[in-house]
């Protein structure tokens, strides 16, 4: 790997880190010159980013996934580094369709005819983890066929155990980076891809988003075909449109781009917001205008989760940076646990304006919330912020629909053609009648919790006591058995009770 670094002048993730030096330097002499496309023998030319994104591209799919994700953490690489690989495609060579066919056939046990009536040889894509070719059933039934490319699973075991002895070099030479969990944001990556391997996990990530929509006109996901899916195969109905990205197309087809546009917005609001389960490859390979106007979506290989917690403080903290309540966007970031308490709040109030006025001044169609998000990123080290690796995914998710979003409407803004819903999502989550169905909620899980607290409680007592104080066996099957008004009651006095006891045991 360091070899093909150096070939593409891009060894300075290495060397700038203080990643194995000997390595690094056995590699810069052993590559040699290059030829770089258009120029003489000498260095590759371009940006570093340029260069880095080439070499990785060189090195194979898992490396293209690396680089996909470090697109996004510019608080490691800089805005520039991360622009520059946010432009890296997972594009590869096809592989033989009479290996496909070959695959597809061992995957179900029968020949081919006895699946699909017609397979097209040409692959209509091809990526770093599979391929797919359009097919129809015997059913008449028009289908993408995706197929996992041969042994795909130990290239990556291979590359991600590189990857997790580079991270725990990282960890091991440079305490002060252990805050921005370079093992546990390895360790995410092999999870996403661990689930793209396996094209079953796809088939209920799609058949899961596809339920999160139904009956919704404006966004169409397509229906898995079960009985031609398993673990190397993926089979769904065929979806036609015109790629998010194709302005004029667009237009000539009869679409207004900011209608398009609004359409989409909302969608990718619903599922970051409303479901907590988002598509996280929204390339415009991904998304199509269909001819009735509603966005069609495929490949939900990579898909992101945000707990509800999650979502409620990061919809808090946008909310205040686009009303530009930085002081609430900070406290928002000490109750989340963020940065820790013993920074100043004023001080981290500050920083905030200092990153979101430059964005926030801007024209409306130019303000990047995924940009804010990655500036944020950036002060981490003069707050001690630690990374959040489940916010990695959707960076990057929203870094690639914004700017698809320009090129389909330039003058418009994706987040404010959603503001309406997004102010909806807040009064009905963060405003006064949601703390107080949050704590009826609570109390209920309490309560639900109470017989195994019973237990835990009886147990903690006996242990305390050496064994010397018990409560009695009827007394916590009467309490386990307790239901109705009195519930919620008697919960509060048992943890009197239990106080009480626990103080007792502990001065006799």
């Amino acid at each position: 790997m360091a070899r093909i670094l150096a070939r593409h002048d891009a060894l300075f993730p290495l060397e700038e880190l203080d990643i194995a030096p000997g390595v690094a330097a056995l590699a810069r002499m052993l590559a040699g010159p290059q030829k770089a496309a258009g120029r003489p023998q000498g260095k590759p030319g371009g940006r570093k980013g340029q260069r880095l994104a080439r070499a990785l591209n060189e090195a194979g799919p898992s490396f293209i996934k690396l680089g996909q994700a470090l697109a996004t953490r510019s608080d490691l690489l800089g805005e520039e580094l991360s622009a520059d690989l946010s432009d890296l495609q997972d594009r590869l060579p096809p592989f033989p369709t009479s290996e496909a066919r070959a695959i597809v056939e061992r995957e179900f046990g029968q020949p081919l005819e006895n699946l699909f009536s017609r397979f097209d040889d040409a692959p209509v894509a091809a990526a770093s983890i599979a391929q797919v070719h359009f097919a129809v059933t015997p059913e008449g039934q028009e289908v993408a066929v995706k197929i996992l490319r041969p042994g795909i699973e130990e290239a990556f075991k291979r590359d991600l155990d590189l990857m997790r002895w580079v991270a725990g070099l990282l960890e091991t030479t440079r305490p002060e980076l252990r805050r921005l969990k370079p093992l546990q944001c390895v360790d995410t990556l092999a999870e996403t891809v661990e689930l793209e391997m396996d094209l079953r996990f796809e088939a209920a990530a799609a058949a899961e988003i596809g339920e999160n929509f139904a009956g919704d006109d404006d966004f169409r996901v397509p229906e898995v075909d079960w009985r031609r899916t398993g673990r190397r195969v993926l089979t769904t109905a065929r979806l036609s449109g015109i790629p998010l990205d194709e302005r004029d197309a667009i237009i000539d087809a009869g679409h207004d781009p900011e209608a398009v546009l609004e359409k989409a917005s909302n969608a990718t609001f619903k599922q970051v917001f409303r479901d907590g389960f988002f598509h996280a490859d929204v390339h415009p390979g991904n998304l199509f205008v269909m001819e009735d106007g509603a966005i069609g979506a495929v490949d939900f290989g990579i898909m992101g989760r945000l707990d509800l917690k999650t979502r409620r403080w990061l919809g808090e903290i946008l909310l205040a940076f686009l009303t530009r309540d930085y002081r609430r966007a900070a406290e928002v970031h000490f109750e989340a646990g963020l940065v820790p308490p013993d920074r100043s709040v004023d001080a981290f109030a500050q920083a905030c304006r200092s990153i979101a006025e430059p964005i926030l001044d801007k024209p409306q169609n130019e303000i990047s919330i995924a940009r804010l998000l990655g500036q944020l990123f950036q002060i981490t080290e003069t707050f001690q912020m630690e990374t959040q690796p489940q916010l990695l995914l959707l960076q990057k998710t929203m870094l690639v629909a914004e700017g698809t979003g320009r090129k389909l409407a330039p003058e418009a803004n994706m987040w404010f053609l959603a503001r309406p819903m997004i102010e909806d999502w807040m009064k009905e989550n963060l405003g006064p009648e949601a703390r107080i169905r949050d704590t009826v909620n609570s109390i209920a899980e309490a309560v639900d919790r109470l017989p195994r607290m019973l237990d835990d409680i009886e147990e903690s007592a006996a242990m305390l006591s050496g064994g010397r104080l018990r409560l009695h066996p009827e007394t916590v099957d009467a309490l386990k058995r307790e239901s109705g008004p009195n519930r919620a009651l008697s919960t509060v006095w048992l943890a009197v009770a239990v106080l009480v006891v626990l103080a007792v045991v502990k001065f006799t």
